[in-house]
């Protein structure tokens, strides 16, 4: 189940991280209240994650996950970069948290 935690932890991550976009510097209430529910849903997904996993493997692959994640919406929603070093460089932070996945007992 702390998998399963951390999972929706990143997720709600990636939401609130692209939701902020959205919010044009919170000024547009539309999208501040989900992106705002989506931070707190997201730290308590963590939270909850952390009762059972290491808090350095969590943490870690929390970041990693909203990062790529976020990269990634950004290519497809608002078309940044999509160059190759960048590509890469997201692919190494993938690489990353599936090798603390595998790591961690």
């Amino acid at each position: 189940m702390p998998w399963t935690w951390l999972a929706f932890a990143a997720i709600f991550e990636i939401v609130w991280a692209v939701g902020i976009k959205y919010t044009h510097g919170l000024t547009r209430i539309g999208p501040t209240i989900p992106t705002v529910l989506a931070m707190f849903a997201s730290f308590y997904c963590l939270a909850m994650a952390t009762r059972d996993l290491p808090i350095g493997t969590a943490y870690a692959i929390w970041t990693g996950a909203g990062a790529a994640g976020t990269a990634i919406l950004g290519i497809v929603l608002f078309d940044e970069s999509r160059a190759l070093a960048r590509v890469g460089s997201i692919l190494l932070i993938v690489a990353g948290t599936i090798g603390l996945k595998f790591s961690t007992r």
